[in-house]
């Protein structure tokens, strides 16, 4: 488990966030390469989070259809394949759907897909699955926390269909919020197992809200969700820091800026040291004479 927990951390997809304070405007900017890595700080396992999830959340169909012993092998070794090889967990996805495509398992296999198109950075597959496996379950908290947190961090503000985008991330998240509270614990967790993996997906989700109501420009809404993403996380991203740091440095909270951008620098990882200087930015701004 230990091993598994490396393989399916969520990645950084911003490639960095360029504050111009003169005209009082942020933006979250992506490479032109693709999205760089996410912190390592975040070791919880999110797939695993959202697969235990996933699993208690199903209903057994009231007459459930004769097993086929060759579609269980096959569903098992999907299921049981090496969650960091995406290129094999795809080809025995899509391999499954093809011989089954009317399987009770189809909406795990298109949860599972989801995870490896994610991995590779492969958006627009990733978002085809993703409607794919809502389609068919539409309560899936897993599919709709990572959606609703990808679309704001591989946004493009120039795309005529971003404001559209980012209403569908706003309204996954907040569902998915719904969907997590109101989920029964499943008979093969611990209670223990069920409150930290609610936990890390509520984190995430409230992550994601957050970064959707920052690329609005809702400063004080930003700031609430990040304060609650980086309150439960068990390991709190410091992406959502820097971005709360650039939320209060807009909201003219310098104090609050400052204490953002230090708790974002005693991470380490590639953004300590820009919310290094970020902090010492927002202390000189705090210095100077009104």
């Amino acid at each position: 488990m230990k091993s598994q927990s490396m393989n399916m951390k969520i990645k950084l997809l911003m490639a960095g966030v360029v504050v111009s304070l003169a005209f009082g405007a942020q933006c979250v900017a992506q490479g032109n390469n693709g999205p760089e890595t996410r912190e390592e700080n975040r070791q919880v396992d999110q797939s695993n989070h959202q697969q235990a999830l996933h699993e208690g959340n199903q209903q057994e169909p009231k007459a459930a259809p004769k097993i086929d012993p060759k579609e269980e092998a096959d569903y098992k070794a999907f299921y049981d394949s090496n969650p960091q090889d995406a290129d094999k967990k795809i080809e025995l996805g899509k391999a499954f759907l093809q011989k089954y495509p009317m399987s009770r398992y189809a909406e795990s296999v298109d949860a599972g897909l989801v995870q490896a198109y994610y991995l590779k950075q492969d958006w627009k597959d990733f978002y085809a699955t993703s409607d794919q496996a809502l389609a068919l379950n539409p309560d899936d908290a897993g599919v709709l926390t990572v959606t609703g947190w990808v679309i704001p961090h591989v946004y493009n503000p120039n795309d005529p269909e971003a404001p559209k985008s980012l209403d569908k991330a706003e309204q996954y998240e907040k569902h998915a919020m719904q969907v997590i509270q109101a989920m029964p614990k499943p008979a093969a967790m611990t209670d223990e197992q069920f409150t930290q993996s609610k936990t890390a997906l509520l984190s995430e989700a409230h992550s994601g809200l957050g970064l959707v109501y920052f690329r609005r420009q809702q400063l004080d809404d930003s700031v609430k969700e990040l304060q609650q993403a980086t309150q439960s996380a068990p390991k709190p991203d410091p992406t959502d820091f820097f971005v709360m740091g650039v939320d209060f440095q807009s909201l003219g909270r310098n104090s609050d800026a400052i204490d953002a951008f230090n708790k974002c620098a005693e991470i380490p990882g590639g953004l300590q040291d820009r919310c290094k200087q970020s902090a010492e930015t927002a202390k000189k701004q705090t210095a100077q004479p009104k």
